[in-house]
Parts: C-alpha cells; structure tokens; sequence
C-alpha cells in the first residue's frame, strides 16, 4: 500500500477555508439585497400584486426616505464605534423649531434654516460631551433623547403646531412625475442626494478614511495623528445636521410638528437600517448604499405588513425582531472581531 497521501483529501481542509471564505464575501457583498428583492416579490403575491405597482413603490419610497437621512447620519456615528440615540428627538425638537418659525410673519422664510440650525446645535452639544468631556456616547444620547424631548414638548405646550400654509411643504408632497402611476417624492431625492453626499465623504475624502481608521483602532488612529477628537465631533454634528434634515421633511410631509410623538422611535428603525446594511457596531467596518438597502428593507416590510392586513401590534413585534435579527448578523460577518 502507498503511504503516498491523496492530493484532494489532503487539500480538503483547506479548500473548505477557501470555500467558507468566499461564502463569507459574498454574503458581506450581496448584503440584505437579496432578503429585500424576495420581500418584495412575497408581499406582491401576498397582497394581490398591489405591492410593486407604480403608487405602492412611490409611497415606499417617500416612507423610507426621512429613516435613510436619519440612518445616514447614523452610519458616520456607528462606523466610528459610537451611538447617537438621540436622532428621534433632536428630529422632534428641529421641526418645533421651524414649525414655530414658520408661523412669525417676517422670519417664516428662516423655517428650514431653523430645523437645521437646531439639529447641528444639538449635534454638536453631542460631540462636545463625547469628544471632550470622554463621556460614552450611549450615556451622552440617552441623556439628550429624553433632555431634547422634553424641550420639543415644552415649546408647544404638548400641543401639536399647525401651519396650513408651510412654505417648504411641497418638499413632503410634491415630486417628479415619471409616469401617470410613479412619481419619485422630492422626499426621495433628497434622501438619494444625502446618500451620495455621504459616500463621497466616507470614500472619496482623507475624513472619511479617518472616519474608518477610528472606528477599527481609535488608539493606532491617534498614534498616527489623526486628530479623534474633532473627527468624532464632525459624525455628531453630521447626525444632528441630518436629523434637522429630517425635521424639514416630516413638517414638510405633515404640515405640522409635535413635540410628543413625532419621531419616536425613530433611532431604532435609523440603527436596524444601519446594522442590516452591513455595518459593525464595534466600527470600522461598513457602507452608505449598504445603510440604504437596510432603510428600503424596513419601509418594505413596514409596507407590505400593512397591505397584507398585519395589525399594528404585529407590525412592532417583527420591527424588533428584525432588530434582534440585525444584531445576529453583525456577530457572524465579524466573529473574529469579538470575544
């Protein structure tokens, strides 16, 4: 007998490495689009093949629209190994802020400068705290989600703000008639231009290679000299700015703001795009369009549980299960970077 090993079982090992690897890079590269493609083909045989009609698309596409400008702001956070909890209630507290504006005869065309204004304000309070005073950023958000939230509530009085007569409200309700069926919500360009804006910074500038060095090594980034502080600073104003970006659009959708319900929640649907798109939460890692896909993926399934008749109740139980799920995935596209 020959003591001669066979070739192909001894390579078996290390063909199974090389199989499971390239498993493992398609996974991370195909991302959640394909779970979003076969949502939508389910819910469109589900729901009568009402799902992927020229109407139905648009309105997903205006639902996911305010969750893909949180989200995006959300992604610069995240990838640096942070969190900003905060995003919901610094939307609330903006929209106030412009709604109240609006309704001051001389001072109404500062509206939207306001919501804006607001959002970086707070953004950068946010980025002050972690950046300078070292406090973790799930204390510092956590503490400015409730903070900013009774502020949003205590400048209306825990009413809601009407102005029938918003000058920016074409942004929530009018858009570019492609068809007689599909029109793209102005609401969506915006959020496609936010997403391209935040591409273009995190690949194509040194703040955005900065952005991804922090969140692998934060302390190799500032033996390098990257300068932590005010790069950390810049993700929380930039999801602050985002945040009042997103106060524009819902009180433009709305034509009203409410301290106490508008935009709760809110951080968790932004976080769930965030994680199903393929970004880690230990930082680092992670992409823009991926967070896109993540965002389509929840107004999709918040969609299409609402066409095939799911209550309410349902509908929270699967939002938190996707969470759940989201997480789960994190852990298996980066087992090796946790204990």
């Amino acid at each position: 007998m020959s003591n001669t090993l066979n070739p192909a079982v001894a390579a078996s090992p290390a063909a199974q490495l090389n199989a499971r690897a390239t498993t493992r890079s398609i996974l991370q590269a195909a991302g959640m689009l394909p779970v979003l493609i076969l949502l939508a083909l389910g819910f469109h045989f589900l729901g009568g093949h009402r799902f992927l009609s020229g109407q139905n698309l648009s309105i997903i596409a205006q639902q996911a629209s305010i969750n893909t400008v949180l989200a995006s702001g959300m992604t610069f956070v995240i990838l640096t190994g942070g969190i900003d909890l905060s995003v919901g209630s610094i939307l609330a507290f903006a929209a106030m802020c412009g709604l109240i504006v609006s309704l001051m005869p001389h001072l109404a065309w500062l509206a939207v400068p306001a919501c804006l204004g607001a959002g970086l304000l707070i953004g950068v309070f946010n980025g002050a705290l972690i950046a300078g005073v070292k406090i973790p950023p799930f204390i510092v958000t956590l503490g400015t989600l409730t903070a900013v939230r009774g502020l949003a509530r205590l400048m209306g009085n825990d009413r809601t703000i009407f102005n029938p007569d918003l000058s920016f409200a074409w942004i929530g309700n009018d858009g570019i008639a492609l068809t007689s069926t599909f029109t793209i919500p102005w609401l969506a360009v915006i959020a496609f231009a936010v997403v391209v804006a935040s591409w273009f910074i995190l690949r194509r500038t040194v703040l955005g290679v900065h952005i991804y060095a922090i969140g692998g090594n934060p302390s190799a980034a500032r033996l390098a000299g990257i300068r932590v502080g005010l790069v950390l600073m810049f993700v929380y104003a930039a999801s602050g700015l985002l945040a009042g970006l997103g106060a524009v659009m819902s009180s433009a959708r709305l034509y009203a703001a409410n301290g106490l319900q508008l935009g709760q929640s809110y951080e968790l649907d932004a976080i769930a795009a965030v994680i199903l798109g393929g970004t880690s939460f230990v930082g680092g890692i992670g992409s823009i369009w991926g967070t896109l896909v993540g965002a389509l993926l929840i107004a999709v399934l918040t969609n299409g549980l609402i066409l095939i008749g799911v209550s309410d109740i349902w509908q929270f139980i699967v939002k938190g299960l996707v969470i759940i799920v989201a997480v789960a995935l994190d852990r298996f596209r980066a087992p090796t970077a946790r204990t």
